[in-house]
């Protein structure tokens, strides 16, 4: 995946990928705090609606969002939605933060039924925003203190409306596992110091491909997700952040039932043993 510095090099178009994809019933939380208020209203517990802001890791496979909407689906004590913003070889100091939560804009209608559209109520639309860095910036000599100076500026942007910052520890690359224990360091060190939850997609990684080293979890370029690796990222979003176990669930994203039975495995115990620390 392009680092930063392609856009030195001729620029890339900012493409926004902006999907809605409702889970059961939505209401979207309205607005209960401005810009600038404190943060005692900052929405806790199972996010209602999720922004996704990212990058190709997200929005391959018809967008990992996706997926963990059609988990939540299945559950009917969950409410969930979700939108993802993503730009091509994005880090994190490429995202608007601001931008994309003003009033009336992202969110202000979603997709439902036989692709009717619904208008949401009018305020915040988003209870929480995920956030991921390029696949190797956090941990990047020159890009890795960007990583920090942002994950602070985006998490401060995001209380400040009404929501509330989570970082998605991304994986390594299939050819550097060197790189899991690296970025699980800067993601969790990034997690600590601004008070945000971080999903372990990365350490389930990790986990998978020492459990099972022949299940594929990337595509030929050896960087991005295959379905199995954008499914078992989506079982990390849906156990760290729903708080529920996938194990058991219904929709395994057309993969071999076995095979969706063991990444919901690995997601669950990766989420609990990082809960843990």
């Amino acid at each position: 995946m392009r680092n930063r510095t392609a856009r030195a090099l001729g620029g890339i178009l900012a493409v926004l990928a902006l999907a809605g994809c409702a889970g059961t019933s939505h209401v979207p939380p309205q607005a209960t705090s401005a810009p600038g208020a404190a943060t005692s209203a900052t929405p806790s517990g199972p996010p209602q609606a999720l922004l996704w802001v990212g990058n190709s890791f997200f929005y391959y496979n018809n967008s990992m969002h996706g997926h963990v909407a059609l988990l939540a689906r299945g559950d009917k004590s969950i409410t969930h939605r979700g939108v993802s913003v993503t730009i091509s070889g994005s880090g994190i100091d490429w995202h608007d933060v601001a931008s994309y939560l003003g009033p009336d804009r992202i969110g202000k209608y979603s997709f439902v039924g036989d692709n009717e559209i619904r208008f949401n109520p009018p305020g915040r639309q988003f209870d929480a925003v995920m956030i991921m860095d390029c696949s190797q910036c956090p941990i990047h000599p020159q890009l890795g203190p960007i990583f920090h100076e942002y994950a602070r500026k985006h998490a401060e942007t995001i209380r400040a409306h009404g929501a509330r910052p989570i970082l998605f520890m991304s994986w390594a690359y299939k050819d550097k596992p060197e790189m899991t224990a690296q970025l699980a360091e800067q993601y969790t060190k990034a997690g600590k110091a601004n008070g945000a939850q971080v999903v372990p997609a990365g350490l389930a990684f990790a986990k998978s491909v020492a459990r099972k080293p022949d299940l594929e979890l990337y595509v030929p370029d050896r960087r991005h997700p295959s379905l199995a690796g954008t499914y078992l990222a989506a079982c990390t979003v849906y156990a760290a952040l729903l708080g529920k176990s996938p194990v058991g669930n219904p929709y395994t994203a057309g993969l071999p039932a076995d095979v969706a039975l063991h990444l919901q495995q690995v997601a669950w115990e990766t989420v609990k043993e990082y809960q843990g620390r």
